[in-house]
């Protein structure tokens, strides 16, 4: 009862608990936006782009000089294919982004061939062999995330083709990927009845791999596991997600996940750097609702939203780099103020920024990080579009509850008309048949289905004015 009334705050009792009058805050709340942010929400931070300033971290095992962002690749720019049939990845602009980014300072970049549809490492290859070797560091992983892809040779055939894809002789570093979905059974068949994490740490010894981790999603076990054979494999580093969030909340935005604050306590206590995913939460402390985005903004008005979530994630010393999908070059150029250099958190300010956590809670969204996984269904639904159209209006004050709401026309049609803009009618919820394909692919362990449901009958009900 007590969490239930935690979340079913109402929007007047909520603005109350932030501390922005009625008066800034009733022209932010209405325009549930189709492409994004509200306008408050995305605003970048100012000033110029140095340059030669970029923070960097050490590693303790390899010596390497990473720099404090890294370039996350699993949302390539897209065009419309030639053919027009769909979408393909914007070869141009990956370069652009690549170039820019290490001529500011940016030298580590994460891939996979599960990201993009399956085309980020060869995208990423492309625009990384036009730069001299030395100059970047290249993450991947073995995403062999599909039972058919378990055996030694299809596990093989994916590590072999990440080399050809990336145009690269070495892999500097190499994680196994997403590790605790499936539990230790997964584990299991994904590397070790297989053989082929034994494969991986052989192939460190020869020099094909120069650091060997692990990402982690899920099951605590199978993170705890692996952690106590560190004597055995030496791990040189582990991705985790790591936010102002999720460092206390975890559960409370997915109930499989475990505290961030546990996750780096049981790296920094072996000695073993971690690389960090998520920053911002699916990119959802960047789309704050309006209210909180004024109560960051109070503080450091020059500052954007996003620039709180990196500061805090770069804050602790044994974190090598923390990662971001940066599709555009705005945002590209936001983080690297960021990083160059990093303003390491004061106690007090991360004090603030657990209240705001606290604040944010308030609001149930569905934990959805847009990461594609669940891409593509089969019956042609734009599944990340649905889910984040819903996250924005509950940010943005536009999923009323029922037809006595204040402000309910607006709110109504705000959700409505962006719907039909961000997602094509044929590509919307009502299309689901609920054949649980996307379930497994889901980091977050979201039921897609039920919240697919959920919305559609939602958006059914503020059609025919029934809520």
């Amino acid at each position: 009862m007590e969490d239930k009334n935690k979340k079913d705050i109402n929007r007047r009792d909520f603005i109350k608990i932030v501390g922005i009058s009625a008066a800034t805050s009733t022209g932010l709340l209405y325009g549930c936006s189709s492409k994004g942010t509200s306008s408050s929400s995305s605003a970048t931070g100012e000033g110029e782009v140095p340059t030669d300033k970029m923070t960097y971290r050490t590693s303790p095992t390899t010596g390497d000089r990473v720099s404090l962002l890294g370039y996350g690749c699993m949302r390539w720019p897209l065009k419309p294919a030639p053919n027009g049939n769909g979408e393909v990845i914007d070869q141009d602009a990956v370069n652009g982004l690549i170039d820019y980014a290490i001529a500011h300072g940016v030298n580590y970049f994460d891939t996979s061939p599960a990201y993009v549809q399956g085309f980020s490492e060869k995208a990423t290859g492309i625009a990384l062999s036009r730069h001299p070797r030395d100059k970047y560091y290249i993450a991947t992983k073995l995403s062999n995330f599909s039972p058919d892809t378990w055996s030694r040779e299809a596990s093989l055939k994916m590590y072999h083709k990440s080399f050809a894809d990336l145009q690269v002789d070495y892999i500097d570093y190499m994680l196994l990927h997403g590790i605790g979905m499936g539990g230790m059974e997964a584990l299991k068949g994904r590397y070790l009845d297989n053989g082929m994490l034994d494969f991986l740490v052989k192939e460190r010894e020869a020099g094909r791999i120069r650091n060997l981790g692990f990402s982690y999603h899920g099951d605590i076990e199978v993170y705890d596991y692996l952690l106590s054979q560190h004597d055995e494999f030496k791990w040189d580093f582990v991705q985790i997600q790591l936010n102002y969030v999720d460092w206390k909340h975890a559960k409370e935005t997915n109930t499989r996940n475990t505290d961030a604050e546990y996750l780096y306590g049981e790296l920094h206590k072996r000695g073993i750097p971690s690389i960090i995913m998520e920053p911002l939460l699916g990119g959802r402390l960047s789309k704050l609702n309006d209210n909180l985005v004024a109560r960051l903004k109070q503080r450091r008005p020059e500052s954007s939203v996003a620039s709180w979530a990196f500061r805090f994630a770069g804050s602790f010393p044994d974190i090598l780099t923390v990662l971001s999908g940066m599709t555009y070059m705005e945002h590209l150029q936001d983080n690297l103020r960021t990083y160059s250099p990093l303003e390491p958190l004061t106690d007090e300010e991360k004090e603030f920024l657990e209240e705001t956590a606290q604040l944010m809670l308030k609001y149930p969204t569905i934990p959805c990080n847009d990461c594609k996984y669940c891409m593509p269904c089969p019956y042609g639904l734009d599944i990340p579009a649905v889910l984040l159209h819903y996250n924005r209006c509950v940010n943005e004050g536009n999923v009323p509850r029922n037809g006595q709401d204040e402000n309910y026309a607006k709110a109504r049609r705000a959700f409505l008309v962006g719907y039909d803009r961000s997602v094509p009618k044929l590509r919307q919820a009502s299309h689901c048949i609920g054949c649980n394909q996307c379930v497994a692919h889901c980091p977050q362990n979201i039921d897609i289905p039920k919240e697919l449901h959920r919305i559609d009958q939602f958006v059914e009900q503020l059609k025919q004015g029934t809520l």
